[in-house]
């Protein structure tokens, strides 16, 4: 269980050496690289809305790419505009806690655990 509710909440978010830090209110802290956050933008621009395709490559995404801005979308997630101009992603937060890449919540860790 997440904190005091279902749905994850930041309780910090900063950026450091090009990397996103989200500390969740339930003390679990996940790292992310911007390639990977960039990678993994779900908009219609990179996910075909009817087949569910991926088209965007990651051969297509600088290697240095970082976000300008961050940000907040409703109460419930954030958008980015990032270094290569893309700006139409929406990362909810429910969706950055399952981009995190810890080995408690990648599929290589222990299923449906959190550190905390």
């Amino acid at each position: 269980m997440l904190g005091q509710s279902s749905k994850p909440i930041p309780a910090d978010v900063a950026f450091e050496n090009n990397r996103l830090l989200i500390t969740w209110d339930d003390g679990h802290k996940s790292v992310y690289d911007s390639f990977h956050l960039r990678l993994s933008c779900a908009c219609a621009q990179c996910v075909d809305e009817i087949t569910g395709a991926r088209m965007i490559r990651p051969e297509h995404i600088p290697a240095d790419i970082k976000p300008r801005e961050m940000r907040p979308v409703g109460r419930y997630g954030v958008s980015f505009e990032w270094s290569d101009g893309h700006s139409t992603g929406i990362y909810t937060f429910e969706r950055l806690r399952e981009l995190c890449q810890c080995g408690f919540c990648s599929p290589a860790g222990p299923a449906g655990a959190y550190s905390g």
